[in-house]
């Protein structure tokens, strides 16, 4: 059996497991006649597009809110009379007849929230018009984890009820687990432009002031613009909001920063940008370009006696954005750079280029992480490609 095969029958096992299940309730009365295939795959289908509805409410994790909106698709899965969705402390959503059974739920379960084993229980109802006799829980566990229960109750006591219930259980905590990696890759990320952040360098703040406060008396206006670009291009790197941008912030961001640096080196820098309009709305992860750039600057510049040339470029390239950044500086071995792009270039260098590679494979796969053209003396070319569109990807 091939690896994806195997991945597939992981992943809809529980559910078909349930979903055989709930045939065998529908299918011991009387139902209308479906034109959708035989009864088993219409039960199998129907399982399967339940999952799905329950499914994204479960990927913000285990809350109140989520179990509220997953409860009552979880509860279709099993075809059971009422189900509740607990987490450590307290019955999170109840679902189904029999509500008043809900002030005990955390006493059946308290055993089962410390040993992480399924268990059954008589429901103890004194109400004889109650038709809820018997209970089975399952544990809702991320990471070896108990975060909570899952309680189907039924008129009796059934083996395959037990069964279904936890596969649904897994399944559930699966959801809870793909959360939880969501959460992590959203932390990771922020970790990142937190480092991104860091990287901008201190002394670029404090010669952008000195060239600022070097215009006061001889050029007040110009003055007043670099400090107006300062302030733009500092907001934009410090915004808390958004793993994504557009092409066209992150490029007017870039033009900010180079303002800044035109301010202090003059003539020493000529800066070429060329910028297809059609690719300015295309939406690309934060702060990717303007490490480039700085790094493009810093190796221009450096050893420069006369002038040093940056070209910027952002044209269509049909599905994707292409964007060049090229300097004419010192540029460095391929192998150092090799060492750079697998983190080994020490804790100070190459940040910036490492970062922005890694976080390129995340969003858009390996076949979009940076390509880089260098020798020394032989300056340096960096090339990104930006998808057009890609799911989950949005500038704000």
């Amino acid at each position: 059996m091939s690896g994806a095969a195997l991945a597939v029958l992981i992943v809809l096992g529980p559910l078909l497991l349930a979903g055989g299940f709930v045939l065998g309730r529908r299918t011991a009365r009387p139902e209308r006649t479906s034109d959708v295939g035989t009864p088993v795959e219409h039960a199998t289908f129907e399982t399967l597009h339940t999952a799905s509805l329950a499914a994204p409410p479960l990927r913000a994790g285990l809350t109140e809110e989520s179990a509220r909106k997953a409860a009552r698709r979880l509860r279709s899965l099993l075809g059971t009379d009422a189900l509740c969705l607990t987490d450590r402390e307290r019955v999170l959503v109840w679902d189904g007849l029999g509500e008043h059974h809900g002030r005990h739920v955390m006493d059946h379960v308290r055993t089962l929230l410390d040993s992480g084993r399924d268990t059954a229980f008589a429901s103890g109802c004194g109400d004889l018009d109650c038709p809820l006799r018997w209970a089975v829980a399952a544990p809702l566990t991320v990471d070896h984890r108990v975060l909570g229960t899952l309680v189907a109750y039924a008129p009796r006591e059934s083996a395959v009820l037990a069964r279904a219930a936890g596969e649904v259980a897994r399944w559930v905590s699966v959801q809870l687990e793909l959360a939880e990696l969501d959460r992590s890759r959203t932390r990771l990320i922020e970790a990142e432009i937190k480092a991104l952040r860091a990287q901008i360098s201190p002394h670029f703040i404090f010669n952008s002031l000195a060239a600022i406060a070097s215009f006061v008396r001889t050029d007040p206006e110009r003055a007043r613009e670099l400090l107006l670009e300062f302030a733009d291009f500092t907001r934009y790197s410090f915004r808390r909001h958004g793993d994504f941008t557009t092409l066209a912030d992150e490029l007017h961001s870039i033009d900010q920063y180079l303002a800044l640096v035109r301010a202090r080196f003059g003539e020493r820098l000529s800066v070429t940008l060329q910028v297809a309009p059609e690719v300015l709305p295309v939406a690309m992860p934060f702060l990717c370009l303007q490490p480039l750039v700085e790094n493009a600057v810093k190796h221009g510049l450096e050893g420069a006696v006369t002038r040093s040339r940056i070209t910027i470029s952002a044209l269509d390239a049909g599905a994707e954005a292409e964007v060049v950044i090229e300097d004419d500086g010192v540029g460095m071995e391929p192998d150092r750079l090799r060492r750079i792009l697998r983190g080994e270039g020490g804790a100070s260098t190459g940040i910036g280029l490492l970062n922005v590679d890694e976080r390129l494979r995340q969003v858009y796969g390996d076949e979009y992480g940076l390509v880089i053209e260098t020798g020394v003396d032989a300056g340096t070319k960096i090339t990104v490609r930006i998808p057009k569109y890609r799911a989950g990807v949005h500038g704000t």
